[in-house]
């Protein structure tokens, strides 16, 4: 129930937001410009060059923090800024790889993450993650502006961004939901062109590794000009990236392209019985040999185990390793392994192309329309051939068997099979996946000043249609039942030739497969087991928004101006995805067509791929929301400083989740001591269930869940979304202090910010049997989704996200920076030092389920949160010429911090707290150093090299065979070249 104060407030919010869109143009406000281009600004947190800005009516410095923008505002939501001048000096291909090596942005996405994940749909996506929590909980922006989500999660692709024209990037590190709305839990990131480019500019560069690949070419340009006396303004820009990746090296103990650091990495499990005797039950090995399969086939059981296949499919004696235990060995033949065939780095390709026009109705107001259109396409592979782990049950009359082995087998398997592990390496192409973006965005808009109460307000109101496309297409990969049907070859015994067993499969065109062996696969054969159209997925997105805000001052306190933002918006978003009918099932979105004609021997429910199994859904919602924001001077002192004090609320109400709120109470206070500042602000923001959560595609599995007698009973497990989820609510708490220039050091600034963020009602998902557990506890709102007690055949679990988790989060953020200007040493050039630090004292995830456990994501290596991230950077600039050298320092942390560290003597491992011989996992430090030199006044270039001691990732062994990295936190590619032109004229 809303007090009357907040009702007044919010219909004042709505009226005046939507009265805005009616507004005559005629109106006066006060300029806004963007942090001025001083020296320092480059040099110090946003906050800190705001600060310094003079303070005159045409330079209102506008923050991301806030939506007030007023002379001396100095808004208590931490905020970093990043200037052309940084993003130049990182030298990146993608302004997203610079933003991710920022220490508060934890968890991001990316070129080089899931790059083993054939069904993720994160594949080539950039989309940014603060503080760990995600990147749905992290809100991007476009100019103050939502942009169209590029997956059903409702995330951005930055890579879809018009990036030459960005001036400045601000990355709100706190919570910022009552300002800008759902998502901004986390943040904001807030990326801000340059809307009066004049001049022409361009940047062509490119790129290797010191191992000759990812070659990779960026050419840029962008030109802007006025008309009609400059009242028309017109800026067009195009963009063309190229990354070519890092490829998968195939099968064995094998880097890619000379990369030697690699070592067949994995967890080994000791037995139960090692176990009750104190050992460990993980221990990490180098070298790891898996013995449920070999190269081109192993046999893995009875009285022919460890009989393998040679290239020319003759049976010799598979060479196992030593210190066997579960499935792995160390050493032996390691020829068949498949942890190295993923791709390092996916081939990556960016187009966009951008168009901004303008017409100033008068000295004060102008209206404009912004076209994008962008393309981002990837390709890699996850993994080499397909695996089968000793789980192959072949017959003993196999036409393709030797005839030793086929004897050996009659005489030996008395149920006439024999089971077989291979890595399927005789297959002619790796599996190979192409998501493809396509984004197209519109956005009509007006901002300007107005008169009103005798004060000047400004506004900007936008209308914004965004769609985005993503198809991907997954090439080279088999459909299950076809492969089966094909190994199981028989000799005909009219016509002598190798043959399908199955006549159905015969009949609907199977061709027979040599399993056994380096046998080059018939095209036909390999058209049947993986034909040319695979798993495809096309998803449609799309998001209207419409917009107002109005910026003002209500009246002239006695310790300054009192300011006040407010405003609407209204925003739906849908989407709808489409898979094949042999993933899908067949439907009407799925049907039989030329590419997928009908197959009897496949399941017309799909879920016939070996990976890549798409299914079919769609939804939407819509919101309506209006905001107020107060910044209230209250301290004008000589003696005590200055002080002002920042409240916003937000209301919301989703057509699917219901109402929220999210507010904020913050102060600020410029102390009498010199340069010295404190922030302190509580907030509490909101994340809405985005498409995915409320409406995800359908899929089916059988499984088998007991009920509370103990009892098995074989369910359909229908996997769904859930469309009665509820948002998530944060409480985000925080507090700072600033140092900002004090007359004892006049060019440095420091700022010290320690946070707390919990999150309640957080959307996890459950499997079958928690549903039903939790169903026997009393949990009513999960009985809804449990029906067991039905005839056979009828029982069914609905297994789907419910908001039982929690998160908890909490740290401390450094930032400083320092210039200096060396000729007063007698040195020439200036100097300048920036740090950035984030220390994660906590990260703790809670299922919220009973019999689990909170887990500790701190310093988990596995995860996206180490204890400590940092970024350095030293500048020195004389002249022409240009100079930085920069380190990124990752801190040691642990496999995971519920694991039990122990030698001998190990308790019994539980599932919450396993026992590991070694829990430490290294850090890491890098080191960057770049030049740029000045040609002409138009012209300069650039040379830059990333992970200048080519520091090799660290080993992140894992239960099964990987390439044992975590992208998400180590640099994988290694060092890096890269150079370039700038020009602008």
């Amino acid at each position: 129930m809303k007090t009357p104060l907040q009702q007044r407030l919010m219909c004042l919010a709505l009226a005046g937001a939507y009265g805005m869109l009616s507004t005559p143009a005629q109106a006066q406000t006060q300029a806004q410009s963007d942090v001025q281009a001083n020296p320092q600004a480059a040099a110090q947190p946003a906050d800190a060059a705001a600060a310094a800005a003079p303070a005159t009516p045409e330079n209102t410095v506008v923050v991301s923090g806030s939506r007030i923008a007023a002379r001396g505002f100095s808004q208590p939501t931490p905020t970093t800024s990043l200037t052309t001048a940084d993003l130049d000096k990182a030298a990146k291909p993608n302004i997203f790889e610079t933003l991710t090596e920022l220490p508060a942005l934890q968890g991001s996405t990316g070129r080089t993450v899931n790059t083993f994940s054939t069904s993720s749909g994160l594949q080539g996506l950039s989309s940014l993650s603060l503080r760990g929590l995600g990147p749905n909980r992290t809100l991007t922006l476009l100019d103050g502006q939502r942009v169209v989500g590029a997956n059903v999660t409702g995330v951005t692709d930055v890579s879809q961004f018009p990036q030459l024209l960005v001036k400045r990037v601000d990355v709100v590190t706190g919570g910022a939901s009552a300002s800008y709305g759902s998502d901004a839990v986390g943040g904001v990131v807030n990326f801000i062109t340059d809307k009066k480019f004049t001049g022409f500019k361009a940047h062509v560069g490119g790129g290797m590794t010191t191992y000759g690949d990812d070659k990779n070419g960026t050419l840029q340009a962008a030109w802007g000009k006025g008309f009609a006396d400059d009242r028309l303004h017109v800026t067009v820009s195009g963009e063309f990236t190229k990354q070519g990746g890092v490829d998968s090296p195939g099968f064995g103990e094998v880097g890619s392209n000379g990369r030697d650091w690699y070592k067949n990495p994995a967890l080994q499990e000791s037995t139960k019985d090692m176990q009750a005797a104190g050992l460990p039950r993980y221990t990490s090995i180098l070298h790891a040999q898996h013995v449920q399969y070999a190269k081109y086939g192993l046999i893995t059981g009875g009285a022919l185990k460890g009989t393998a296949f040679a290239p020319d499919g003759s049976p010799y004696p598979f060479q196992y390793g030593s210190n066997c235990v579960g499935n792995f060995c160390v050493g032996g033949d390691l020829s068949g392994s498949v942890g190295a065939g993923t791709n390092l780095a996916m081939n990556f390709k960016r187009e966009v192309a951008y168009s901004r026009v303008s017409w100033d109705l008068d000295a004060d107001n102008e209206i404009y329309v912004t076209g994008n259109w962008a393309q981002v396409t990837s390709v890699f592979s996850p993994s080499p051939g397909a695996a089968k782990q000793g789980n192959l049950a072949i017959k003993c009359d196999n036409a393709f068997l030797p005839a030793s082995v086929a004897a050996g087998c009659a005489s030996g398997y008395p149920g006439g099979t024999m089971p077989v592990g291979t890595a399927n390496a005789q297959f002619p192409e790796l599996i190979n996946v192409h998501p493809t973006r396509t984004q197209r965005r519109f956005v009509v808009g007006a901002n300007g000043k107005f008169g009103m109460f005798g004060k000047e307000w400004s506004y900007d109101a936008y209308a914004e249609h965004g769609e985005n496309t993503t198809v991907l297409q997954v090439h080279d990969i088999t459909l299950n039942p076809r492969y089966n049907f094909a190994i199981d070859a028989v000799r005909d015994p009219v016509s002598g030739q190798v043959v399908c067993r199955s006549a159905a499969a015969l009949a609907a065109g199977c061709l027979p497969m040599n399993l056994f062996g380096n046998n080059a696969v018939d095209p036909a054969t390999w058209n049947y087991v993986a034909p040319g159209n695979g798993p495809r997925q096309h998803t449609d997105s799309s998001q209207n928004v419409v917009s107002a805000n109005i910026n003002g001052t209500l009246a002239e306190g006695w310790a300054g101006p009192v300011s006040v933002a407010f405003g609407a918006e209204w925003r739906r978003e849908k989407y709808a995805v489409y898979g094949d009918p042999y993933g899908a099932g067949v439907a009407y979105q799925s049907p039989y067509d030329a590419s997928y004609p009908q197959d009897p021997t496949l399941s017309t429910t799909g879920d016939n791929w070996f990976a890549g199994n798409y299914h079919n859904g769609q939804g939407s919602f819509n919101v309506k929301e209006a905001y107020v924001e107060l910044n209230i001077p209250f301290l004008k002192s000589a003696t005590w400083g200055e002080a002002n004090l920042n409240v916003a609320d937000r209301e919301e109400k989703y057509s699917t989740a219901g109402k929220a709120r999210a507010w904020k109470l913050g102060a600020t206070w410029q102390t009498p001591v010199d340069g010295l500042r404190l922030r302190a602000v509580s907030s509490a923001d909101v994340r809405a269930p985005n498409l995915s959560e409320l409406f995800a595609a359908t899929t089916v599995t059988n499984q088998a869940v007991n009920n509370n007698q103990g009892s098995s009973i074989q369910i359909q497990q229908r996997n769904v979304g859930n469309p009665d989820l509820k948002p998530e609510s944060a409480r985000n708490n925080s507090f700072g202090v600033v140092l900002s220039q004090p007359s004892w050091a006049r060019n440095f600034n420091l700022s010290i910010d320690y946070y707390d963020i919990k999150v309640k009602n957080v959307i996890n998902s459950l499997g079958a049997q928690q549903e039903v557990d939790l169903c026997y506890a009393g949990f009513q709102q999960v009985c809804a989704a449990v029906s067991i007690n039905g005839p056979a055949g009828t029982n069914f679990v609905q297994a789907q996200s419910f908001n039982f988790a929690s998160l908890h989060t909490r740290g401390v953020d450094i930032e400083a920076a320092y210039r200096a200007n060396l000729s007063d040493y007698g040195v020439p050039g200036v100097v300048t030092l920036r740090g950035l630090a984030s220390r994660m004292i906590h990260s703790i995830s809670d299922p919220g389920l009973p019999g689990t456990t909170p887990s500790e994501g701190a310093g988990n290596m596995f995860g996206t949160t180490p204890k400590w991230k940092a970024l350095l950077s030293q500048s020195w600039d004389y002249g022409k010429l240009g100079v930085t050298l920069s380190e990124r320092w990752i801190s040691a942390g642990v496999y995971n911090n519920e694991y039990i560290e122990c030698q001998t003597n190990c308790p019994l491992p539980t599932a919450a707290h396993p026992t590991i011989y070694d829990n430490h996992i290294p850090g890491a430090t890098y080191f960057d150093l770049g030049a740029t030199y000045k040609f002409t006044p138009q012209i300069t270039g650039y040379a830059k090299v990333d992970n200048l001691g080519d520091r090799a990732p660290v080993l992140l062994p894992q239960t099964n065979l990987s390439m044992g990295i975590n992208p998400s936190i180590y640099d994988v590619v290694g060092r890096t070249y890269r150079a370039g032109l700038r020009m602008t004229f």
